[in-house]
């Protein structure tokens, strides 16, 4: 997964593959079918870990506000350490051939979705606890923030500082106050 993630699938090859998980070629294909069937895998892990983490995240945030503030927070941190800058694989993969592939189109949307559902489920419980106006209903704010996730994450990959992530993350959460609007 590390290597679909930092690399994307194309620039990733069946080389990368058998070097990073040790196994001869033919052991390879036994266990895995091919480079596109590991590939499918290795976003529906992704794709539940991100999800299962932002469960939890919710679950231990005091409001759903700071729940979406720590996600927006927790991109500047994305600027730092070995694994640093590269995106998110589902968004990723949108950009690298989702449009080519409809099966892969299909994961990318599932994948989204689930996103979607916890975002949406911390929007309705910032609303009920009047940190956000009920103005927009909760699925347009949702997408409204995974929009935003997803171009702090392009900016993170195009060099920005984390104090750059900081501050544009500032200005997102400003814009969901109820004062605000």
């Amino acid at each position: 997964m590390d290597l679909f993630w930092s690399q994307g699938y194309e620039l990733t090859s069946l080389n990368d593959l058998i070097s990073a998980t040790h196994l001869s070629k033919s052991s390879f294909y036994q266990a895995f079918g091919s480079k596109r069937e590991l590939f499918t895998r290795c976003l529906s892990l992704y794709e539940s870990g991100l999800v299962d983490d932002m469960t939890a995240l919710l679950a231990d945030s005091s409001s759903g506000l700071d729940f979406i503030n720590k996600i927006l927070l927790s991109v500047a941190d994305e600027t730092r350490g070995l694994k640093s800058r590269r995106g998110c694989l589902l968004m990723n993969t949108a950009s690298e051939f989702a449009q080519s592939d409809a099966d892969i189109s299909k994961r990318v949307r599932h994948g989204k979705q689930q996103m979607l559902k916890v975002f949406v489920k911390a929007v309705h419980q910032a609303q009920l606890e009047k940190h956000i106006s009920k103005k927009d209903e909760p699925e347009v704010i949702a997408d409204y923030l995974l929009a935003c996730v997803s171009g702090l994450k392009t900016m993170v990959k195009s060099g920005d500082s984390a104090q750059t992530i900081v501050k544009v993350s500032e200005v997102i959460m400003s814009n969901l106050s109820v004062e605000k609007r």
